[in-house]
Formats: structure tokens, C-alpha cells, sequence
């Protein structure tokens, strides 16, 4: 298994009737662990319950948080969750918290030196602190995975463009691909050609875009891999497509060929959805189960 390293947010959930951990990172991270990797969480979180908590939760889960501040002057992040009538979230995300204001280390630099892989969203960029950690920890990964994450208004292009160029594995949704595309001057209107412009845009090998219910396309190495998605009975999406990420660049890092990684990601996913909250335990056999009902 490999040895990865996620930088950024690690925050609470909250929904209308309750409360949830959660950030995109940290479900990165958690999802990435289930499957035996050895994980580290690069964020900040404040000296409060919900911070302890958090520490809690990425200890049982086997997720290294030597990296992982606690921050006196800052809460811990929280983010006020609504559901539309397709179980589609939309968010509210204070600011500042105490993941906005993540400090470079030297210990942190080692670890992302040494990993196979730092994942990292953009999200994380919204504040001066903790974009000048992560452009820092970026010169420092051996294979750098960007997923975006547009929630207004926390983004801007230069920001968006400077983390893509540097990045060797970047995830999109399908929104996020045309707005993005758009915003780089693409005439383009089918998701295929957007993709292969934001390759070149980017000179990036490894992309991929998520397509909700209908599945996801990956781009690596010039070569398209599909998957359609799988039937579910959505409860919510939250943490659906980090659960993904997290499940394809487990699969690829780990040398399973890109048509089984995609189509075990896009499982993971749909399970995901199909569960409530980020970051539902899913076991090995359930993934099986539901990918090949008829072997079982």
C-alpha cells in the first residue's frame, strides 16, 4: 500500500438535523486509509470539543495527525449543509477558521517529500496562511492530486490555475470542468473536448470528471476510460465524490489498471450516496456485492 499525505480543510457537517465530520481532505483521507494506506492529515483545527473530536475520529480511523495544529485564536471549522429535493448539497462555509490558517512546518514538508502522493483541494486556498502552506508543500510532493472544489465564493482563476498547472492528477466535476474550461477561454461544448483542453491547458496526463448518477470519465495517458454509474437509492451526496477520488488514486497507485480503478470508483461513490454522511463504513465484500451481484 502507499504512503499519502492530504492537506486542508477538517471540519463538522452540519445539517438540519445534525451533525456530521466532514471536509473534502478528510474524507479523502479517511476513505483512502479504509483501504490500508498509510495516511497523513496535514490541517489545523481549534482548541475546542469540536476540535478534540475531529483528533478523535482520525486516530480510530487510523489516520496519522502529527501534522494536524491546534490553534488557540481560531474555531474549528464548521459548515452549514442544505439539502435540495435530490439530496444535492449546497454549502455555507464560515471564515476564518482554524483551517484557514494552517502553518508550514518542517516536519510537514518531510512527510509530503516522502510520500507517494499529497492530495489537495482548493478549498484550502481561500486564505493567505493556509495557500502560502500549501503552495510551499506542493514544491515538496513527488505526485501532486488537485480536486477542486468550487463553492462560491471562495475561489478565484489566478488561484485555480496556478494549482492545476502544478498538479500531475487533477478531479473535476462536470460543473466545475465546463465553468473552469470556460473561464480559460474554451469554445468547446462536450465534456470530452473540455477535458482534453483542460489537458492540454494544464499539461496534465490524469484527469478525471465525476458525472453524478451517471458515473465518471478518466483521461491517463491520452486514453479515455469510462464508467456509467451504478443504481442507487440516493440518501445524500455529501463526501459521494471524495470517496471516489480517494478510491481511484488508491486503485492506480496501487497498479490496478485504469478501467477496474474507475469502475471501483465510481462503486464506492454510488455507495457513498447511498448512505448518510461523508464517511459511512463500506467493507471490502459490500464493494464486491455491489459491484457483481450475480457472483454472490
Amino acid at each position: 500500500m502507499r504512503k499519502m499525505v492530504c492537506f486542508g480543510e477538517i471540519l463538522w457537517d452540519v445539517f438540519p438535523n445534525q451533525k456530521k465530520i466532514g471536509g473534502a481532505p478528510l474524507n479523502v483521507a479517511s476513505r483512502l486509509a479504509s483501504f490500508g494506506n498509510d495516511v497523513s492529515m496535514v490541517s489545523a483545527i481549534g482548541a475546542d470539543v469540536w476540535g478534540e473530536k475531529l483528533l478523535q475520529y482520525l486516530n480510530e480511523n487510523h489516520i496519522n495527525t502529527d501534522h494536524v495544529q491546534v490553534l488557540y485564536k481560531y474555531k474549528t471549522g464548521k459548515v452549514k449543509v442544505k439539502l435540495n429535493q435530490k439530496e444535492a448539497a449546497s454549502y455555507s462555509i464560515k471564515h476564518p477558521r482554524a483551517w484557514d490558517k494552517i502553518l508550514l512546518t518542517d516536519e510537514a514538508q518531510k512527510a509530503v517529500k516522502d510520500a507517494d502522493a499529497f492530495v489537495f483541494g482548493s478549498l484550502a486556498a481561500r486564505d493567505d496562511t493556509s495557500r502560502n502552506t500549501l503552495f510551499n508543500l506542493i514544491e515538496s510532493a513527488q505526485y501532486k492530486i488537485c480536486d477542486l472544489n468550487l463553492r462560491p465564493p471562495h475561489y478565484n482563476k489566478d488561484v485555480l490555475v496556478y494549482l492545476m498547472d502544478k498538479a500531475d492528477f487533477i478531479k473535476f466535476n462536470d460543473d466545475e470542468l465546463y465553468e473552469i474550461s470556460e473561464m480559460m477561454g474554451s469554445k468547446y461544448k462536450s465534456l470530452e473536448q473540455n477535458l482534453h483542453f483542460m489537458a492540454e491547458q494544464t499539461e496534465t496526463k490524469h484527469i478525471c470528471v465525476t458525472k453524478g448518477e451517471h458515473g465518471a470519465v478518466l483521461l491517463y495517458n491520452d486514453k479515455l476510460y469510462y464508467n456509467s454509474g451504478y443504481l442507487i437509492d440516493v440518501v445524500d451526496t455529501v463526501g459521494a465524490g471524495d470517496s471516489f477520488l480517494a478510491s481511484l488514486i488508491s486503485q492506480l497507485l496501487n497498479n490496478t489498471e485504469p478501467q477496474k480503478a474507475i469502475d471501483f470508483a465510481c462503486a464506492v461513490g454510488a455507495l457513498v450516496a447511498g448512505s448518510e454522511g461523508a464517511n459511512p463504513k463500506i467493507s471490502d465484500e459490500t464493494i464486491s456485492t455491489f459491484m457483481h451481484p450475480g457472483l454472490h
